[in-house]
């Protein structure tokens, strides 16, 4: 079957990129998603977060009458599902916007099509949007059987990383896992349309697990490192350069820390490869638990070096969860802002996140923090804490020029 049309549902970090993208490759692709704000920037042409080069795709595609955006799945050959995948209580899997999804796109069927779950989740995460799927349509099957219509169903996750997502779409491997090997097959073919890297296939289960590996793999890196930041402090050593030495060895590569993990990938995807087997995956909760204490650390540093001072004024650099992105999900440093608030209610807390406008709901209600553009927080500040090395940042930090105390969690000063 040939794949002309696509309905992608979620217009976030991931559907939107992957929709532009099909879009230039002359594909009719039609994007949903539940915010209106959304719907109408994508008509308009415009994105409604950074990303770079994803707004010329944007622009292009919707002038060129690729792609357009609505409120509701169409009929397509092929759907994509790209929705959050959160967890919730003692971190399990949230998959209520994989289920609102499949059975949003389950009228629409016809039977021959090709569903595709792009969202990150925990294993037979796919199998089960096949299941709400055919409940909502009992006139369907996975197998043909009865001669009910066919539909098919595989898992392939994202791999990309934010700030450079237009261009790893492109160049990075992809795995593709489905329910049945046609339907892997049908997979790749759509993929190849504009991925230049190896398509790899498997089932659907292990497609889910190596995405959980790779994310869980490089948190327990983040924690080694995050873990060596907190020892070095203790015995004086500065931990930059540490690393730096031990990175020598020719087997030796030690990743930098940070204030924390964030991002919706390395913060939560762990979490569901605990949830599968919550006995055995010991090392995988440790380091979860090392990197989610790391921003209580820093906010100690930080009460450290303002104590003494009744009525402090600290300058926190960066909200974002990386360098040079408006990306705020899970992000630490907003934990951390947020913390401070509560814990020093009597300070003034000036928020430098040049990546966005307004400051997120997390810290919107605390009276004491503002946003405020980076010199004028650099000027008034008792201590400044960097949370993000933004390139701003760091160009603007080579000669700090400030008497304040200087918490570095990301070596900008290095």
């Amino acid at each position: 079957m040939g794949i002309n049309t696509v309905c992608v549902v979620g217009l976030g970090y991931i559907g939107l990129p992957t929709a532009a993208i099909l879009a230039s490759k002359d594909v009719k692709v039609v994007g949903v998603d539940v915010n209106p704000t959304t719907v109408e920037a994508v008509n308009r042409g415009d994105v409604p977060f950074v990303e770079p080069d994803l707004a010329t795709y944007v622009a292009g595609a919707v002038q060129h009458g690729t792609l357009r955006a609505t409120d509701a799945p169409e009929h397509a050959d092929a759907f994509i599902i790209a929705v959050p995948t959160p967890f919730q209580g003692d971190h399990e899997p949230d998959l209520s916007y994989i289920a609102a999804a499949a059975r949003a796109v389950a009228p629409v069927l016809q039977g021959g099509e090709l569903l595709i779950l792009e969202s990150t989740s925990p294993p037979g995460a796919t199998r089960k949007m096949a299941e709400w799927v055919l409940e909502a349509r009992p006139d369907l099957s996975l197998d043909g059987s009865d001669g009910r219509p066919q539909i098919h169903v595989a898992h392939c996750p994202e791999r990309v990383l934010p700030g450079r997502v237009m261009i790893e779409l492109v160049t990075n491997d992809r795995i593709v896992g489905g329910l049945t090997p046609e339907a892997a097959e049908m997979a790749k073919e759509l993929y190849t349309v504009f991925c230049q890297g190896e398509i790899l296939l498997t089932d659907s289960t292990t497609a889910e697990m190596a995405k959980l590996v790779e994310n869980s793999f490089r948190d327990v890196n983040i924690a080694f490192a995050n873990e060596l930041s907190v020892i070095a402090d203790k015995v004086g050593v500065d931990v930059w350069e540490l690393i730096r030495l031990a990175n020598h060895h020719p087997r030796v590569n030690i990743l930098q820390p940070g204030p924390g993990v964030g991002g919706h990938c390395i913060a939560v995807d762990p979490w569901f490869l605990v949830d599968a087997a919550p006995e055995e995956a010991r090392l995988v909760r440790t380091a979860r638990i090392v990197n989610d204490s790391k921003p209580h650390w820093v906010v100690d540093k930080v009460l450290d070096a303002v104590e003494g001072i009744e009525s402090p004024t600290i300058a926190a650099l960066g909200l974002s969860f990386k360098a040079d992105i408006d990306d705020l999900r899970e992000s630490p440093a907003v934990a951390i802002v947020a913390d401070l608030a509560c814990r020093l209610p009597g300070a003034e807390i000036f928020a430098v996140e040049p990546h966005v406008g307004t400051l997120p709901a997390a810290l919107g209600e605390k009276i004491n923090v503002q946003l405020e553009d980076l010199e004028t927080a650099l000027a008034v500040a008792d201590a400044v804490v960097i949370l993000v090395d933004h390139s701003t940042f760091r160009e603007r930090l080579r000669n700090p020029l400030t008497d304040a105390r200087i918490i570095d969690t990301r070596g900008v000063l290095r």
